[in-house]
């Protein structure tokens, strides 16, 4: 029953309490393993994203340097951004699906997607009809007068570093938020909320000494604890990265196509992690370890019709086909060479580009 009484009531009818824990209750309802509120601040991890910034890291992401009139960034300041934010809302919800692990396939002749991208539904569209629920429930005890606004993976701030001080898991070396009984399989929700909470206790580090995301990354992408160059990370190289990918990159692709799971899939967090139970994160077995010379070749109404609701459809069709070619080149299997002969005339001028780059780096294994 509400607590009309109650003087620490924030709409005349619910406290702050009894908000917050509805909200958890209702993203438990909702399908999601874990949630927590963070307070609207300008915590410290943010004062480095300009920094972050300023050094080139975000690569080609520019929407990522998003600026207010006065230049600063939008989201290195929340409370710059949305004035009338007093709390935020993280819910989160586990993809993991069973094995196999990037680090441990090696068919030459397939590539890899990452983990998130195997089922047939975009978790953006997932996560957000899920959060929309809870924001009901923000709606209908907040009152007429409540603002609320939801994200996924969308909004001008950082989701990891209120994921931290909500107590949903600590920041990882390698950036991701790692949650003690989940691991590091998580898509994260956000919801900002004119109303004051009552805020949860932020996670603590539980990376210790282990350096196994560093040592693992192909690429050195990973800079130093907790610090990523965009610009040399296989997920970045994969999907935003438009045009041709650098030479000195190409090699530490591997047979990456869309993503990269590799610094999760050492991480010890996630050696027991549960499998998810949503299934709308199913694996379709096609998208798992796909065959590279089916995807270097693929037609745009296959690329529409593979990939319809997948965010795979971010890379592009050349994007994908592009990756599937250095692919070929990292395989090591001489078989793709009269493929690669015939892609390196190829009408995408970054295909055809890539091919030669491929066919050449075979018959030097070859010899």
């Amino acid at each position: 029953m509400p607590s009309s009484k109650n003087p620490d009531t924030i709409t005349g009818l619910y406290s702050r309490v009894e908000i917050a824990a509805a909200v958890k209750r209702a993203a438990t309802a909702a399908g999601f393993e874990l949630s927590g509120i963070a307070p609207a601040r300008d915590f410290a991890e943010l004062g480095r994203f300009p920094e972050w910034i300023a050094a080139g890291y975000a690569g080609e992401m520019k929407y990522m340097e998003a600026r207010h009139e006065n230049g600063e960034l939008k989201r290195s300041s929340l409370i710059s951004t949305m004035p009338w934010v007093r709390s935020v809302v993280v819910c989160a919800i586990n993809y993991n699906t069973s094995p196999p692990y990037s680090t441990e396939e090696n068919d030459p002749d397939r590539g890899w997607i990452s983990r998130y991208a195997w089922s047939a539904s975009d978790y953006h569209d997932v996560v957000l009809a899920k959060l929309k629920r809870v924001e009901e429930t923000l709606r209908e005890m907040g009152g007429p007068d409540v603002i609320t606004r939801c994200y996924v993976d969308t909004g001008p701030l950082v989701e990891r570093v209120y994921a931290k001080y909500a107590g949903v898991g600590w920041i990882g070396k390698n950036t991701c938020i790692i949650n003690q009984k989940l691991g590091s399989w998580l898509f994260l929700g956000v919801i900002v909320t004119s109303l004051e909470l009552i805020t949860d206790l932020p996670a603590p580090d539980r990376c210790g000494t282990c350096t196994r995301c560093i040592d693992a990354c192909p690429t050195d992408a990973l800079l130093q604890p907790y610090e990523l160059d965009a610009n040399r990370c296989i997920s970045y190289l994969t999907i935003e990265k438009r045009g041709t990918v650098p030479d000195e990159l190409r090699e530490g692709m591997g047979r990456h196509l869309f993503g990269c799971d590799i610094c999760q899939d050492v991480c010890p967090w996630n050696r027991n992690a549960p499998v998810t139970g949503e299934p709308e994160f199913e694996p379709r077995t096609e998208l798992v370890n796909p065959a590279l010379a089916w995807l270097a070749e693929m037609t745009a109404e296959e690329f529409r019709q593979v990939f319809r609701g997948s965010p795979v459809k971010r890379t592009k069709l050349g994007g994908i086909r592009r990756n599937a070619v250095i692919a070929m080149g990292n395989s090591g299997d001489p078989d793709f060479l009269p493929k690669l002969e015939r892609l390196s005339e190829d009408g995408d001028p970054v295909v055809a580009e890539s091919a030669r780059w491929a066919k050449a780096r075979l018959l030097k294994r070859k010899t």
